[in-house]
């Protein structure tokens, strides 16, 4: 059987963004979204999901382009001097690995953003990370840790197909370690992440095509859809509107049911078979 979860990425991060939530929810194919809980419009994303109880919200930790939960002082090795975190995830990454202070300040964060979710009172329904940081192994065990604390079940791992995979060499065997690291833990994993070769240009056709494709399994599409290109804080060159403009098309909801694929949040889908 086909079973689908539509996740919109980086709900809360602007106006824009959590209106195309809200409206691909109500009139398109959006069945979850990942919610940045410290975020400049984190608040009002929390408002309009309480509205939609069917909605699968779930943590979008953010550890990378960003602003933490915490105050910058206590995460001074995570952040630059505006206290926002470092864009420099290679070097952010091999202070983790290296220094037993650095990951003290990491696991504080990660702490705090499970605990901020956990304060809106919205159950979890999965649990990612803003571009894929929790690929690290050390980030990657420590998410898993406090997850496993928060009765979270579901955690991506960006695995895409290889018939649509054009990129993400690298990022491949992170996430096959992570998913294999995942289920020994006891948690479900999408078995196809979709969007990751065309992450911010998920446009109807590539939204009909891939669910004309898919394999059988549990798959994700995830998305960062947003009723204008231009907010504060979009995605370099992403086309936000237009994947948006995707989700609701009359065609891409007649293709979940041309296609037999049974459709959801991870939590709803993982109440029955799939």
């Amino acid at each position: 059987m086909k079973a689908l979860v539509v996740t919109a990425d980086d709900f809360g991060s602007a106006l824009e963004v959590n209106e195309a939530v809200e409206i691909a929810y109500r009139d398109g194919i959006l069945t979850a979204a990942s919610l940045m809980v410290s975020a400049p419009a984190a608040r009002d994303a929390v408002e309009r999901a309480r509205r939609l109880p069917e909605l699968g919200v779930g943590l979008h930790l953010v550890l990378v382009d960003g602003r933490p939960t915490l105050p910058a002082d206590r995460v001074p090795d995570l952040v630059d001097r505006n206290g926002r975190f470092r864009n420099d995830m290679a070097v952010v990454g091999l202070r983790i690995a290296m220094w037993p202070s650095v990951r003290k300040q990491l696991h504080a964060e990660i702490d705090a953003q499970f605990a901020a979710f956990a304060a809106t009172g919205l159950p979890f329904d999965h649990v990612n990370a803003h571009k894929h940081f929790h690929l690290h192994p050390v980030i990657g065990r420590m998410v898993m840790e406090t997850a496993a604390l928060y009765a979270v079940t579901a955690i991506r791992a960006p695995i895409e197909p290889r018939s649509a995979a054009t990129s993400g060499w690298l990022v491949s065997p992170f996430a096959r370690l992570l998913a294999l690291s995942a289920k020994r833990h006891g948690f479900i994993t999408p078995d196809h992440v979709h969007g990751i070769s065309h992450s911010g240009h998920m446009t109807g056709e590539r939204i009909r095509q891939t669910i004309a494709s898919m394999p059988d399994g549990l798959n994700e599409i995830y998305l960062h859809p947003a009723v204008r290109d231009d907010y504060a804080g979009h995605g370099p060159g992403y086309a936000h509107r237009a994947e948006f403009e995707g989700l609701i098309a009359e065609q891409s909801c007649a293709s979940i049911e041309t296609h037999a694929v049974r459709s959801g949040s991870f939590s709803s889908l993982l109440e029955g078979p799939h």
